[in-house]
């Protein structure tokens, strides 16, 4: 896996005012990105509870090939 490879786009949705989830390769944690005009931010994306949402190693495994 290349050092472009870690982190991989997996949902994007808006024009003007964009949010993104993106995914870490290598630990499985998904992020929250959100950015409008001249700013942005990005953020663990979280579940219902608090906690922190991490893609399985089967599914990096078999749908991201990790």
């Amino acid at each position: 896996m290349g050092r472009d490879d870690r982190f991989i786009r997996i949902y994007t949705k808006g024009a003007m005012s964009t949010n993104e989830i993106w995914l870490d390769r290598e630990t499985g944690v998904n992020y929250l990105f959100h950015s409008g005009g001249y700013a942005g931010g990005l953020t663990p994306l979280l579940d219902k509870d608090g906690k922190v949402v991490v893609t399985d190693a089967y599914t990096l495994e078999h749908t991201y090939g990790r």
